[in-house]
Parts: C-alpha cells; sequence; structure tokens
C-alpha cells in the first residue's frame, strides 16, 4: 500500500498549473494533504489555519520542495479574517479558483442534548458559517471568470449517525445540503460544488476516536477494509474534484470510508 509522499508522486503533475486553490484548516491533517496535492499538482495554495506558527510551519515545508504555497493565520470563525485571508490570497495570487472549506472544530463529545447552547454556537461559526462566508466572498469572482471549485469536507457522520457526534454529524448534514444547494445555484455559472465525506482517518482532529480502543477497534469490525484511513487517501479525492476531470461533477458527496457507511455500526461497549 502506499501512502504519504509515495502516493502523491503518482498524481498527475501539472494538471492544475495557473490555478490558485485556498484550503482551510490547511496546517494539519486532512487539509495539509490536500494542500500538498493540489501544490503538487502545479496550483499556487494558500494554506490557511488559526495558529499563525503552524501555518508558516507547514507552509515553509512544502516550498522546500518548490511547491508555491503561503501560509495566512486565520480564524474562519470570525468573519473579519475571513476578509484579510481572502485579501491575502488576492494580494499573492490575482484570484482564488479552487475554495476548500476543511476547518472544523468539534467542541462536544456525547449526547446531543447535552451541549449547550455556547457549543452549537461555536461550532456553527466554524463548520458552517465559514463556508458560506467564504463563498459569499469568493464567488463573486468566479461568477465573472465563469469558472470555479469549491469543495467542502463533510462527514460520514453527517450521512449516518456516529456515536457522540451528534452535534458534529448534524452540521456535516448541513454542509452537505450547503453543497447540493450552492451546486444548483452556480452551475449557470460554470461553478462546480461538491462535498467529502471521509470515514474515520488518522488525524489529531479524529484522536478520540482512534485512539479509544473499543471505538477503533468497532470502527475497524464494521469497515470492508478492514481499518481507518489515512489523509492523503482523502486527498486524492480532492485533487480530482479540483481538476479538469470533474468539470462534469456537481453536487456530488464522495464518501471516502473504506465502505464502512455499507453496513451498520455497532455502538462499541464503553
Amino acid at each position: 500500500m502506499l501512502y504519504g509522499s509515495e502516493r502523491r508522486q503518482l498524481m498527475a503533475d501539472g494538471i492544475l498549473s495557473g490555478e490558485t486553490a485556498l484550503v482551510t484548516g490547511g496546517s494539519r491533517g486532512i487539509g495539509y494533504a490536500i494542500v500538498a496535492a493540489l501544490a503538487g499538482a502545479g496550483a499556487n495554495v494558500v494554506l490557511a489555519a488559526r495558529h499563525a506558527d503552524d501555518v508558516e510551519a507547514a507552509a515553509a515545508q512544502l516550498r522546500e520542495s518548490g511547491a508555491q504555497v503561503i501560509g495566512v493565520g486565520a480564524n474562519v470563525s470570525k468573519a473579519e479574517d475571513i476578509e484579510t485571508l481572502v485579501e491575502a490570497a488576492e494580494a499573492a495570487f490575482g484570484r482564488v479558483d479552487i475554495l476548500v472549506n476543511n476547518a472544523a472544530t468539534n467542541l462536544h463529545f456525547g449526547p446531543v442534548l447535552d451541549a449547550d447552547d455556547g457549543m452549537w454556537a461555536k461550532m456553527v461559526e466554524t463548520n458552517l458559517l465559514s463556508a458560506v462566508r467564504l463563498c459569499r466572498r469568493i464567488v463573486p469572482g468566479m461568477r465573472e471568470r465563469r469558472h470555479g471549485k469549491i469543495i467542502n469536507i463533510a462527514s460520514i457522520a453527517g450521512i449516518q449517525p456516529g456515536v457522540g457526534q451528534g452535534v458534529y454529524g448534524a452540521l456535516k448534514a448541513a454542509l452537505i445540503q450547503l453543497t447540493r444547494s450552492l451546486a444548483q445555484e452556480l452551475g449557470p455559472d460554470n461553478i462546480q460544488v461538491n462535498a467529502i465525506a471521509p470515514g474515520l482517518i488518522q488525524t489529531r482532529f479524529a484522536q478520540v476516536l482512534h485512539e479509544t480502543p473499543p471505538i477503533r477497534k468497532a470502527i475497524e469490525r464494521a469497515t470492508p477494509l478492514g481499518r481507518i484511513g489515512e489523509p492523503d487517501e482523502v486527498a486524492g479525492a480532492a485533487l480530482y474534484l479540483a481538476s479538469p476531470s470533474a468539470s462534469f461533477t456537481t453536487g456530488a458527496v464522495l464518501v471516502i470510508d473504506g465502505g464502512m457507511s455499507l453496513g451498520s455500526f455497532a455502538s462499541p461497549d464503553l
């Protein structure tokens, strides 16, 4: 099996030359893998995340391999940071052709009704409203050029309930519906809008799941491929959706979960 840089070497070079991508939550995990894949395909990439030090370290690492990547520290739950982020992207590369809404937070792991209003509000701002605000800011330019790709990173938790993930799943379901609505509205402008719904991926964001043995074992048992995924296995789907090969793909939700959603998920004994 191929992971990491070995898989990226198999990706087509140059298919995104001249394109500019903006990836939120891009300093680690799935976001970082997507940045690396898009940059490896020739795109200019703006890597955004909350912590400026992490952003610059990630961007510098990619630039060492010749990638055209800049890092911007931005908290996308704040409207003013979104404006600063897009202005930085436009100053560096002139425009944004590919928007990847990957930033997310999960402040509550447990029953839905145990989450207070403050948790809901913070998660709505980051997991849903950030995508709306970024689209509102970037889509006019895409419309003018009649060219654009929007990729929303959802989750299989937005398709079927996951243990302790009710709040997170509700917002990912909303993101999937936002994807479909935007695909319908922006199709006449030649803007493709799609979503990716990963299963359990080996990231720090999901460590409460893959580092809790009963949960991980239950997920692996319920997954036909018998394992959890790697960030690069999601990045490959993002590269397809960002590429010219996906010019007739819009409103789609690509499920990247090793087949887990094909069967039933038995709750582990915790």
